[in-house]
């Protein structure tokens, strides 16, 4: 019975990134989707649904107390998918129809990544907010323009970094640094392990063009996580190194890099990759460890391969004691949060500075990288 279960939700997460994926997941029972509640809080939106991190960026909003009214998504096969996911949704023939829309105060959008700015940016201008998926900016050029037109109009231009917004083990973490469990941070170290799954990917995912390298896109989360956990608000790259070490077939494809960063505040080191084996009962192994002056915690986000096939496994040790934390049952605040940021017009969900500075620190890494060229 475990392999069935296990082997149905690793079909589920590795088909959700395609058209085909996401048409098939649709068809499955719609058990664990967010359900409406009975008054909303805000009416919102979604344009582009490209990658299947928009079920999860839906879902967070609607926690929160949004209604989702309409979306919109020019390939026919991934609005099908998402209908039958969302059938209280209407579908529009077109995002005017929804950029337009007076009674819509919030828009997601999971495009593809190099679609995904431009986009931002025409939302804001139409007097919305705006949460997009990871990576929100694939240039610095396009972050310029951003940075811009949202100070220019006050919007909310958030990420969603899932990794630390939408796992129970990092929310939790975060929780035990503020009270001081392990003392000044000093580090994180973030991994970012991801499964190629080649058959389910569509073409735009293997040119850099399209997404803006490995650092810029993955390494997102990890540049996240650093700023909240060391609290740092400048940070330097001290080097960076990209490469496509194992897949010669795709010349425009990035398959590893790794960054040290140094902050105002703590120093960091990050390392993402395409080298999740199939032996994996998950797409990655992600984890995250953060050195305190009194302690340390480890994060084991997917999965803990020494004990269980599920995630968000929460590893403490400090001057009194070594714990562990089960995390399964811990609370998720970002989609509550980022309503109460549109209605109040707070930063509570996340700082603008910090969304910003985070993309900004992954692009820098990303320009700056040397290009790792291993031997035969």
């Amino acid at each position: 019975m475990k392999t069935t279960l296990f082997n149905r939700r690793r079909f589920i997460k590795e088909t959700a990134t395609t058209a085909t994926g996401m048409a098939i997941l649709s068809s499955l029972p719609q058990t664990t989707f967010a359900k409406p509640i009975a008054e909303p809080r805000i009416k919102f939106s979604v344009i582009g649904i490209n990658h299947g991190h928009i079920n999860g960026m839906v879902d967070a909003v609607t926690r929160g107390g949004g209604q989702l009214v309409a979306f919109y998504a020019k390939e026919a096969d991934l609005a099908a998918a998402f209908a039958k996911r969302y059938p209280n949704a209407k579908q529009a023939k077109d995002k005017r129809e929804i950029l337009e829309d007076n009674s819509i105060q919030l828009i997601l959008s999971a495009g593809i990544p190099i679609e995904r700015a431009p986009l931002g940016i025409e939302v804001m201008q139409h007097g919305k907010d705006y949460l997009v998926d990871k990576p929100g900016v694939t240039s610095l050029a396009q972050l310029k323009k951003v940075r811009a037109v949202q100070q220019a109009t006050k919007r909310i231009y958030s990420i969603m970094y899932s990794e630390r917004h939408e796992n129970r083990a990092t929310v939790k973490a975060g929780e035990l640094v503020k009270a001081g469990a392990i003392g000044k941070v000093i580090q994180t170290i973030g991994m970012g392990p991801h499964r190629m799954n080649v058959s389910t990917r569509p073409p735009w995912f293997f040119d850099v063009k399209n997404y803006g390298g490995i650092i810029t896109d993955i390494a997102s989360h990890q540049f996240d996580q650093f700023l909240f956990f060391t609290g740092s608000t400048q940070a330097e790259i001290v080097a960076s190194q990209v490469g496509n070490v194992n897949h010669p077939q795709y010349p425009q494809f990035e398959d590893f890099g790794d960054v040290m960063i140094k902050g105002n505040k703590g120093t960091g080191y990050i390392r993402v990759d395409w080298f999740t084996p199939d032996g994996l009962k998950t797409w990655g192994d992600g984890r995250l460890t953060i050195l305190g002056a009194e302690g340390y915690i480890e994060i084991r986000k997917n999965i803990d391969i020494a004990s269980h096939d599920n995630g968000n496994h929460l590893y403490l040790v400090n001057q009194k004691e070594t714990k562990y934390i089960d995390c399964n049952k811990e609370p998720l605040p970002f989609g509550t949060l980022l309503v109460d940021d549109v209605l109040n017009r707070t930063e509570t969900a996340m700082p603008q500075a910090h969304c910003l500075l985070a993309t900004e620190l992954a692009l820098k890494a990303q320009s700056m990288a040397k290009p790792i060229q291993l031997g035969k």
